[in-house]
């Protein structure tokens, strides 16, 4: 059972046609909300909504806010014309999408017809914090290279959600968007993450690919009980379809928890354990000891005798960010609190400059 309570809306801090940033009254104590329009309708000051508490009662970060279930002074709607895959399938917000695949898309041949990525290089993180720090790289060192984000389902479903992309978006550093599996509100809906990757060579003929979860991740402190797992099929899914699988490892000296020093814990497992074929993990060439643990996790693990492992010198992610003035947050922690972390999704779009781009070939 999820928790439900009703509160007034008192405010209305940010308002888009996606997302709707309030402020609910809820016996007297005003709180943080999320709304959105396109599922629950709008809403106006003085409106009376029925909440989701459930997270933010339970104290969680992930998923830790407040969400309009219904208006109360706006209850009934209407669906938009146009497609007939649902998403969130069977619940009471199973949202109805036009998917790429659908017999009646007009991209539904170019899908069918499709033979092969041509090497085409996917990058998959496992944080959505992850995306910001290897778009500023990738796009300020490749400004007319196309570049297509795939969100799946991992964490957030919509993905109005992400303020990164948002930024992003509008700053014109991410081409596309391709929301798979029961995430939903990307440019582009895909049922799966092969007819995403499809979609982004195909229909959008991107130079470059990446793809991750949406904000939040799940995790449990056990081996495999984490969601950033999918980090495995998916480079399988690029391998499978003759793309070029490039793996960003979860990175960190900030993290107290000692299984999250250095390489995760998470990306040991996915990349030890789980994913099936070889990939391309770049690392930076850091300049401490910090390196050496990295080297030492790589070998005990025998991850360099699995995959190919490529050092990468990464001194400029900071000053990327700076240049297209973007601010990076991952678990609290900002650029200067946790650089390992942000520099290895920056390293992996210098990997792609250095080996893919640097060959005289497109990808």
């Amino acid at each position: 059972m999820i928790s439900k309570r009703i509160g007034i809306v008192e405010e209305i801090i940010d308002k888009s046609e996606n997302i709707d940033d309030i402020r609910v009254n809820i016996n007297g104590n005003i709180q943080k909300a999320y709304n959105y329009p396109k599922m629950s309708g709008e809403v106006n000051v003085g409106d009376e909504v029925i909440l989701n508490t459930t997270a933010v009662e339970l104290s969680l970060g992930t998923g830790g806010y407040h969400f309009v279930i219904s208006n109360l002074n706006n209850i009934e709607s209407s669906f938009t014309p146009g497609g007939h895959i649902m998403k969130l399938r069977y619940t009471p917000f199973q949202v109805k999408v036009d998917s790429v695949e659908e017999q009646e898309s007009k991209y539904h041949d170019l899908i069918e017809g499709f033979k092969s990525l041509d090497n085409m290089p996917v990058v998959v993180g496992t944080l959505h914090s992850m995306l910001t720090p290897f778009v500023a790289s990738f796009k300020r060192n490749n400004p007319n290279k196309k570049l297509v984000y795939i969100m799946t389902d991992g964490a957030a479903l919509p993905i109005y959600l992400s303020k990164n992309v948002e930024s992003l978006k509008n700053k014109k550093l991410i081409d596309a968007t391709i929301t798979i599996g029961n995430a939903f509100g990307g440019d582009y809906e895909c049922i799966n993450i092969y007819t995403a990757l499809i979609t982004a060579k195909e229909v959008l003929n991107a130079d470059a690919v990446f793809v991750s979860m949406g904000p939040g991740i799940a995790g449990t402190g056990t081996k495999y009980g984490f969601t950033g797992i999918e980090q495995g099929p998916i480079l399988d899914a690029v391998k499978k379809l003759n793309g070029n699988p490039i793996a960003i490892p979860r990175i960190s000296f900030a993290d107290k928890r000692e299984r999250h020093k250095g390489i995760s814990h998470h990306s040991i497992t996915v990349l030890d354990d789980i994913v099936n074929v070889k990939v391309n993990i770049p690392i930076t060439k850091y300049s401490d000891d910090s390196l050496d643990r990295i080297k030492e996790q790589i070998k005990s693990n025998k991850l360099d005798s699995k995959h190919n492992i490529v050092y990468i010198n990464n001194d400029r992610t900071k000053e990327d960010l700076e240049f297209f003035n973007l601010k990076v947050r991952s678990m609290g922690r900002n650029y200067d609190q946790d650089k390992e972390f942000f520099q290895a999704a920056s390293t992996a779009a210098y990997y792609l400059m250095e080996v893919c781009y640097d060959r005289g070939k497109d990808y």
